[in-house]
């Protein structure tokens, strides 16, 4: 398998060459040269796979240069009951990723596909889970060290630290908006006292941190001098593990290969979405795929209006389902390249049009009209929304539910299609955002034993403008380089 670039450069490179960087060298985001196809012959015979024996299946198609039983053995070290135990109560959590079917609407089976049985709670640990194992793995064939320097909204942050914490050869630096998550968010990342996570609170909005984490991605001196990569999902192992769920998902919500599924994932950097859009570009039965936004809408106005506006840091709204507060979604970049043709100098371009003038339309192109054969819709939710299903999905089916899961409920409940189960992609547990959940019902959510407490415990971060030369002398005064 090899790698190019959506931008037209960097071709012909391998996974292993490619894990433990970010962006390419021009700027655009790796992608296989094809997607392997996958038959209904082969979706019917990895029914009953374990978790971990499917994510081989899969990933060994896109990871050819790793020797198959070093594979095997990095999947089968993340993927066990060990790791993912922090299920809610009734889940099995050997399944990994179980469904907890909430029942029939509008003749369509309704369901979460539980994500966030990781140690931090969130579905980010599905994958970042695997890079630390395969980082490490990496790293100690090479000799090297890795600076991995990351952007995040909330969940991404403590999903790479707690990943990272004591690999070795490796230090994380976590760029976080200050004061735009929410207090279990920030004390994840800020408690953790080990000597290779540094955090960082960007004065400014998650499109701030992420435009740091491009730039210094595209100094490419820099970059090759101090040794930087990235665990964002811009990281194609990122992406391609993300892939894995949503197998696991539709052979755990079907009976036979030729039924449908759809998937609703809640939405802000497009990535958790676009690996459901790889999934599906590799053959998997999913009819639609939807996207729900929260009150940041630019992936719900593209996909209803062809026109992608990507917002400046002062248009971008604090919501309660601060994960999904991202203007500029850095993963979109990858559909765009499918949906015109994988024409790598149209692609280049129109991202120049985002940085330059502020996005692209499409309206008026006949690629906008080709969206529907991709499968995606699109809705939005609000802060009366998210409360107001939150509320509903308690009392309806006793179970709880966190916010960003709750606006993946409210939209994926406005495009069910009778007789094709709908599958919203949990998002994390509501402890993350227990201000909010008192709110809709009143009481504060339960938590799990291991984090009573966290937001008490000793914080160690420093606060930084939204300064990429700033983030930079501090790299290099903590790296050593």
């Amino acid at each position: 398998m090899r790698y190019i670039s959506t931008r037209g450069h960097n071709a012909n490179q391998s996974f292993s060459e490619i894990l433990l960087g970010g962006l390419a060298a021009d700027g655009g985001l790796f992608l296989p040269a094809e997607y392997p196809q996958i038959t209904k012959k082969q979706l019917d015979a990895w029914r009953g796979l374990s978790y971990a024996d499917l994510a081989f299946e899969i990933l060994s198609l896109y990871c050819d240069d790793i020797p198959a039983d070093d594979l095997r053995a990095l999947i089968k070290k993340t993927y066990t009951a060990q790791v993912y135990c922090n299920g809610r109560s009734g889940d099995r959590a050997e399944d990994i990723t179980p469904i907890h079917w909430l029942g029939d609407e509008k003749g369509a089976r309704l369901g979460l596909l539980s994500l966030s049985n990781g140690p931090t709670l969130a579905f980010k640990d599905m994958a970042m889970q695997l890079i630390g194992n395969l980082f490490e793995y990496a790293l100690s064939k090479k000799g090297q060290e890795l600076n991995i320097l990351g952007a995040t909204s909330g969940d991404t942050g403590s999903a790479a630290e707690y990943a990272m914490r004591g690999k070795k050869g490796v230090r994380v630096f976590m760029l976080s908006p200050k004061g735009k998550m929410s207090p279990f968010q920030v004390a994840q990342m800020y408690s953790l006292q080990d000597e290779n996570i540094f955090n960082i609170a960007i004065e400014g909005v998650f499109d701030d941190a992420q435009d740091i984490v491009k730039a210094v991605s595209n100094d490419h001196a820099y970059k090759e001098k101090h040794k930087i990569g990235t665990v964002n999902s811009i990281n194609w192992a990122r992406v391609v593990a993300q892939v894995v769920y949503y197998f696991q998902g539709y052979l755990l919500a079907t009976k036979n290969s030729e039924e449908k599924v759809s998937f609703c994932v809640p939405s802000g950097n497009f990535g958790n979405v676009c690996a459901g859009h790889i999934a599906r570009m590799m053959g998997l039965p999913i009819e639609k795929l939807v996207v729900a936004t929260n009150e940041n809408d630019v992936l719900d106005e593209f996909f209803k209006t062809g026109v992608y506006r990507a917002r400046k840091s002062a248009e971008t709204f604090h919501t309660t389902s601060p994960s999904m507060d991202i203007s500029k979604a850095s993963n979109f970049e990858r559909f765009v390249y499918d949906l015109v043709g994988r024409d790598a100098a149209r692609t280049a371009g129109m991202f120049k049009d985002v940085d330059a003038k502020g996005g692209f339309d499409l309206s008026k192109d006949p690629v906008y009209q080709d969206i529907q054969k991709y499968g995606f819709v699109s809705g939005k939710s609000t802060h009366a929304n998210r409360l107001e299903t939150i509320r509903d999905v308690h009392a309806k089916y006793s179970v709880l539910i966190d916010t960003h899961t709750a606006d993946g409920v409210k939209v994926a409940r406005e495009n069910l299609e009778a007789d094709i189960p709908m599958l919203v992609l949990e998002t994390a547990l509501p402890i993350k955002f227990a201000e909010t959940i008192e709110e809709a019902i009143g009481r504060a959510p339960d938590r799990p034993a291991s984090f009573v407490g966290i937001e008490d415990k000793p914080q160690r971060v420093t606060v930084m403008a939204a300064d990429v030369n700033q983030v930079k002398d501090f790299l290099a005064q903590h790296t050593g380089l």
